[in-house]
């Protein structure tokens, strides 16, 4: 069965939208698992506009499921993985102009650095994905590269569904479908774990959680919107209903 990581980013921003005390991203990974998350994802921005260091601590200590830790490769987010060691590392690319990530990481072209990136936060006990496109190219540069897992951008798959009426069956969809299982494929014949995620939701993710190959999805803003009018608890076990679902379909 495909796990679920629930990223809990989401219920941060809210809390910094005041710069108060509440929502608490503890206690909505209290929610989140006792909705059926496999796993808690954060994460930890340059800027800061969500999760701050201390929630990193906060959920280190207290949750009892796997610890996802999003970050950028640069020298700040290896000291902070390094020293609180989450359960994985998933390297994103960041730009601080951009509202939420918009693509997979560039790992022909950053090679070199991500490498040496790679190799740290391996040193210190850690796995270490890459968030990238369904591109087959880049799938294998991160293996060169050392990365053991690849997460697979669902993003254009996401915007394909909404410029296309919330259709899941139509010609664009399928298309971006196709690709992403592809390259799912791609990263499995190459021995790693592949996993997906971004802009999926309770309506779309049928057509990714019925794709072969995938071990984890990482789903946030769409279970934190929905969480507003039915809990945190409800909204995850709703989401991995249509995961369950989508895999026995």
């Amino acid at each position: 069965m495909i796990k679920l990581c629930v990223n809990i980013d989401h219920v941060a921003t809210v809390r910094q939208a005041r710069m108060t005390v509440e929502p608490d991203p503890v206690l909505a990974s209290d929610e989140a698992v006792l909705g059926g998350a496999d796993g808690i994802t954060l994460h930890i921005r340059e800027d800061r506009r969500h999760m701050q260091d201390s929630d990193l601590y906060a959920l280190k200590k207290h949750v009892e499921v796997p610890l996802n830790l999003e970050l950028a490769a640069t020298p700040e987010m290896l000291a902070l993985a390094c020293k609180t060691k989450p359960d994985m590392v998933m390297v994103v690319p960041e730009g601080r102009n951009e509202i939420t990530t918009e693509g997979g990481l560039n790992v022909i072209e950053d090679a070199s650095r991500l490498h040496d990136f790679i190799s740290t936060v391996k040193e210190n006990g850690m796995p270490v994905s890459a968030f990238i496109d369904a591109d087959e190219a880049q799938i294998e540069a991160a293996k060169a590269c050392g990365f053991t897992v690849c997460e697979i951008h669902t993003g254009p798959y996401a915007e394909a569904v909404i410029k296309n009426g919330f259709s899941l069956d139509c010609d664009a969809v399928l298309e971006s479908m196709q690709q992403i299982s592809h390259a799912v494929a791609h990263v499995c014949s190459l021995g790693m774990q592949c996993n997906a995620g971004h802009g999926l939701t309770h309506h779309n993710v049928s057509g990714i959680a019925s794709i072969k190959g995938i071990t984890e999805l990482h789903i946030g803003h769409s279970i934190v919107s929905r969480s507003i009018f039915t809990g945190m608890r409800q909204s995850v076990a709703e989401m991995k209903t249509s995961i369950e679902k989508a895999q026995h379909a």
